[in-house]
């Protein structure tokens, strides 16, 4: 309600910006609602060759080859790569890992987090421009965009033009092809988890079950769309990497940098034009380091969250300088104190080595090592004990006190294993049921084993004992703890 005497509040409507833009009039208003939203504009990337173009796509080849192959390598009779969460076994060529081995996998993450670790203290964002499966995609997918809609210029005037026959006719050329790769990687992707030849036996006779049906159509829609669509959108909102990586980054991380004293002031000059005289800097404002990057940055700004350090700017940037006569490096993989104290390459280098990469160096190869040998230690075959709840201890003919366990022996080999379980920690302790167990190859079984001692061996209530279990030959020895129950 208004104070008595003021005049009447005036209400002004608000008018977005989206509908009327911030100049248009409004009639009878002072307000218009600016939205603080950046409309996306699309990113058209400009083909690009060179060292490091050549790089990113020898790093696709090679990713795919090993994503999109292994799969298909078998070991013995097997595939040599196969995480079969039903039978809760995955075999790694010949290693055959059970859900005890958990450890394994937790190295494996903390291996691949020191490595990224490592990398970016050292030359920035190597994974996200080389190696990365959002990088590696987004590369496939733009180049079958290119072969079916042309390049950079050519996809431009399309997307603006009316839609007539041959538009319509290559989009969905393009469209058919990013669904064909990303059905491809689908089931690439679940042949991991379901061996890859039953899976296509399945997919033929249309009879693929729920769960691979979900990961299948999942992991093809995610394909689809993070490269097909969404692409530079995934590194800058939607990948936390972005975020963190200043945290590893200082002065002595090669990154991709735009020399500034050299380059500025920037602008356009004939070939034959002498710099100097024009007091212009290398650069000549030509715009091909935004048109060729990805996530549609200038790097002649600085660094910026959104690099990814792919190094096309500096690739196209070469070109123009060879073009000029100038030198290259304009745009390269430097270091910040190196172009500020204008290092030398030898000198940069040298830099590198300093405390944080060291550390984490060290403990990278700890931690390796330290897998390393588990690994050649490792027993195959594992064993749990658990006390047959079941059956209460007792006295049996003979006077002699018995108690059952229940034994979960795991051959972790892919041969038929004998072993023979024995059991010592208190006098005249013996395995009174079958004492050799025989399991199949990456087989477990629960086995009742039945042990006995004398009446008077010990005091009532619980004594600790240990089981032995021998495999044959060189398979090695387990031992287990457990208690015996002697009853009042």
């Amino acid at each position: 309600m208004n104070d008595k005497g003021s005049s009447p509040r005036k209400i002004i409507p608000i008018v977005s910006s989206q509908a009327a833009g911030p100049s248009a009039p409004v009639s009878g208003t002072h307000g218009v609602m600016f939205s603080l939203y950046e409309a996306h504009k699309k990113i058209y990337p400009r083909s690009v060759s060179g060292l490091f173009s050549n790089w990113r796509w020898g790093m696709v080849f090679l990713t795919q080859l090993v994503f999109y192959g292994l799969p298909w390598l078998e070991w013995g009779q097997r595939q040599a790569v196969l995480f079969d969460l039903g039978a809760r076994r995955f075999y790694i060529f010949g290693l055959v890992l059970y859900p005890q081995d958990f450890i394994y996998l937790t190295g494996i993450l903390v291996v691949s987090a020191l490595s990224l670790f490592l990398f970016t203290a050292v030359a920035g964002r190597l994974w996200c421009g080389y190696a990365c499966p959002q990088t590696v995609y987004t590369e496939i997918f733009l180049w079958l965009e290119k072969q079916t809609e042309g390049d950079r210029s050519a996809r431009m005037r399309r997307d603006q033009g009316p839609w007539d026959a041959e538009k319509i006719g290559r989009k969905t050329l393009k469209h058919v092809l990013w669904l064909t790769v990303a059905l491809w990687t689908g089931f690439t992707f679940v042949g991991y988890f379901t061996p890859i030849k039953e899976l296509a036996g399945e997919v033929t006779q249309l009879q693929l079950g729920t769960w691979e049906v979900f990961w299948f159509l999942f992991y093809s829609f995610a394909t689809y769309g993070n490269a097909g669509f969404m692409r530079e959108q995934v590194c800058k909102h939607m990948c936390p990497y972005a975020r963190f990586q200043s945290a590893m980054f200082d002065r002595d991380t090669l990154i991709v940098t735009y020399d500034e004293e050299r380059g500025e002031p920037r602008g356009a000059r004939s070939k034959k034009a002498d710099p100097t005289k024009l007091n212009l800097g290398a650069c000549v404002d030509c715009s091909l380091c935004v048109q060729v990057c990805p996530t549609g940055i200038d790097i002649r700004k600085g660094l910026q969250y959104e690099c990814i350090g792919c190094g096309a700017c500096a690739d196209v940037c070469d070109t123009v300088m060879d073009k000029l006569g100038y030198a290259r490096g304009l745009v390269k993989y430097s270091t910040q104190n190196a172009v500020s104290q204008h290092w030398t390459r030898g000198q940069t280098l040298r830099h590198v080595l300093r405390p944080r990469v060291l550390v984490y160096s060290s403990i990278l190869g700890a931690v390796v090592l330290s897998m390393t040998v588990s690994l050649a230690l490792r027993t195959p075959f594992r064993v749990d004990v658990v006390r047959d709840r079941g059956v209460l201890a007792r006295i049996v003919e003979g006077g002699r006190i018995e108690n059952v366990f229940r034994l979960q022996i795991m051959n972790a080999t892919e041969l038929a294993q004998r072993f023979t379980v024995t059991a010592e920690g208190l006098p005249g302790l013996s395995v009174v049921s079958e004492g050799d167990v025989f399991i199949e190859p990456t087989q477990a079984r629960w086995v009742a084993v039945r042990v006995q001692a004398p009446y008077d061996v010990a005091p009532a209530g619980s004594h600790a004992i240990h089981f032995q279990i021998a495999g044959q030959g060189t398979i090695g020895l387990v031992t287990e703890k457990s208690v015996f129950i002697v009853p009042r």
